[in-house]
């Protein structure tokens, strides 16, 4: 990748920067917060930054560069809880602040949240390219904040009851009635944050296109002076 290139350089940090929320919240999603006497999971924290690095690979990347990007985070993801696995295999010393009870206790995560996580990762992934696109060819191109908006709000309606239910209801964690009560929260808490972030949609889109714009134009060597000779 040629890094003096400002799309591939623009696509590099997008991609970090959905790659790192992902991984993250997929890792802090089996910790339940309550928020003004709703639950949610802790893993909707870093998932604006996923919303809005998805809605921008969209609009200037295209839908291979969603997918492309969403199959490799998927591996990273797995990868991640691997990891994460076989550092709760070992032991830790006895001068070490972190016990094994703590770091067990933080870090592990039933294979049903695991699967529930990469299932409803891809899914959700996927359906939001779609409909992003559907959204621009209805709307000729136009209308940013509708394919924006309206992808999220329809892709994370169906993330967060896989997530929930797969992780959650059916191990039988939780009762059907707190599975729907978790859910509707956790869509509601991310369907307000879409729609919030639309401005700054526009704000990176705007940045963005002043960026590109600002590339100069590939060097070219000047033909060689002829020599005459005397």
């Amino acid at each position: 990748m040629d890094l003096k290139n400002r799309k591939q350089l623009i696509y590099l940090i997008l991609a970090g920067l959905f790659v790192a929320n992902a991984i993250l919240g997929e890792i802090l999603g089996g910790k339940l917060i309550e928020v003004g006497g709703y639950i949610m999971s802790l893993g909707v924290v870093p998932w604006p930054v996923v919303f809005i690095s998805t809605d921008l690979i969209n609009e200037y990347y295209g839908k291979d560069g969603v997918r492309r990007l969403t199959f490799i985070t998927a591996g990273l993801i797995l990868y991640a809880f691997l990891v994460i696995f076989v550092s709760m295999e070992i032991p830790a010393s006895h001068v070490s602040p972190v016990t094994d009870e703590a770091f067990i206790s933080v870090l592990s995560q039933s294979q049903w949240i695991i699967a529930g996580s990469l299932v409803a990762f891809v899914c959700s992934q996927l359906l939001d390219v779609f409909v992003f696109w559907m959204f621009h060819k209805v709307t000729g191109g136009k209308m940013l904040w509708l394919r924006a908006t309206g992808s999220t709000a329809i892709s994370q309606l169906i993330d967060t009851f896989i997530v929930l239910g797969i992780g959650f209801w059916l191990p039988g964690k939780i009762q059907m009635k707190d599975f729907l009560n978790l859910a509707f929260t956790n869509y509601t808490y991310k369907f307000v944050i879409a729609v919030a972030l639309t401005p700054l949609i526009y704000l990176a889109h705007n940045a963005i296109e002043r960026y590109l714009e600002a590339e100069p134009h590939p060097y070219t060597p000047a033909p060689n002076p002829q020599i005459i000779e005397g």
